[in-house]
């Protein structure tokens, strides 16, 4: 909204609803075209489903070149965006309200190397389960105060609405023009819910379920919970309370201080809730970062190899230092292309494969009725 105004957010939408469909699409892929270890471990993701689905199809190079490529651009994807960047943006909001962090902002980025060390090398997986029972947690409250806020100024809703059609389709006065919004409101979508890239079906194809479309399902509700839902109800508190126009957050706005952007819209309301908004923040990214951690290494390995793991892990964890001493926007931008970037040659794979999908979907809905 700070970037691309107001009208971005109804491409962010629409770009969320397409999102359902590309997820669902790559998380059955993911979990037909699987793999399971002798030692018990499941190997999947987009890198297999490219090389091994479009080998069925007698385009074996096409399929090592896609999944080659895909590897490399989730691997600087994982540094980026999971990593550097969760640090940075995670930052920019908390030492809002801890302002020691604005003057030393290296002990922060020690800090999260620390906790996530000790999950991803330590494998004391302890710290990752508590916090994944407490980011849906924060997820909940974060939601009950966006709810509460539009309902304190629900009369400024309608002409908050009636601003995002009227900007995303005539959007003159916003950056770049009617191009420029769309881009933006699609790059946030995609950052926000992963769909189409590939990297979620790393994550799907590990999970129990009788019949991929089983957990097809469970993935297309992501994009629609993340994006429509909780990215939807944040941009209409940054509209509604009208933050994104005062002077003051015009630094914010300048720097791609998005969450700061966000603490000021909710503070203006709530005035404790950026305190508890940094917690919550705090554990998003660290819940996100040991997530990309487990999809670069997928990738880094399928690569070069079960033993050179632990070579990932080191500049995974050195890129969480450097998260804490470099400028959000230059983060943003090197993530925003290598993520966007692994959706060429995964959305080409879900195309040529999409006949696969089809036939399983079929198939799905014949064993339930």
């Amino acid at each position: 909204i700070g970037t691309g105004g107001p009208g971005a957010t109804f491409w962010m939408i629409l770009v969320g609803f397409l999102g359902m469909s590309s997820k669902f699409t790559e998380c059955v892929l993911g979990q037909k075209y699987r793999k399971i270890r002798k030692d018990g471990r499941i190997m999947g993701g987009a890198m297999h489903y490219l090389s091994e689905g479009l080998k069925e199809l007698k385009l074996k190079h096409l399929g090592g070149l896609l999944a080659g490529l895909f590897c490399l651009l989730c691997i600087g994807g994982s540094f980026g965006g999971g990593n550097a960047f969760q640090v940075v943006q995670s930052l920019d909001l908390i030492k809002t309200v801890i302002p020691f962090l604005s003057v030393y902002p290296w002990v922060y980025g020690l800090t999260l190397c620390i906790l996530v060390g000790l999950v991803i090398l330590g494998g004391i997986r302890s710290i990752s389960k508590v916090a994944s029972y407490i980011v849906p947690f924060m997820c909940g409250i974060y939601l009950i105060a966006c709810t509460y806020i539009l309902f304190i100024l629900s009369d400024q809703i309608p002409s908050a609405i009636s601003l995002i059609f009227h900007e995303a389709m005539n959007p003159s006065a916003a950056f770049g023009g009617f191009l420029g919004v769309l881009i933006i409101g699609v790059k946030r979508a995609v950052f926000s819910n992963e769909a189409g890239i590939g990297s979620a079906a790393i994550a799907h194809s590990a999970a129990k379920v009788s019949h991929p479309v089983e957990e097809g399902i469970v993935a297309l509700l992501e994009p629609f919970i993340d994006t429509i839902i909780v990215c939807t109800m944040t941009a209409l508190v940054i509209i509604v309370t009208g933050s994104y126009l005062e002077p003051s957050n015009q630094g914010f706005i300048a720097n791609n201080q998005g969450g700061a952007l966000t603490s000021a819209a909710m503070g203006s309301v709530i005035s404790w809730f950026p305190y508890l908004l940094s917690i919550a923040v705090f554990l998003f990214a660290f819940s996100t970062m040991i997530s990309w951690s487990y999809y670069g290494e997928r990738c880094w390995v399928w690569l070069f190899g079960d033993k050179s793991s632990f070579i990932y892990k080191m500049i995974f964890l050195l890129f969480t230092f450097l998260g804490s001493i470099i400028t959000a926007t230059n983060i943003l931008d090197f993530s925003d292309l290598m993520i966007l970037g692994m959706a060429f040659p995964n959305i080409l794979g879900l195309f040529l494969l999409s006949n696969n999908v089809k036939n399983e979907l079929v198939t799905y809905e014949k064993i339930r009725r």
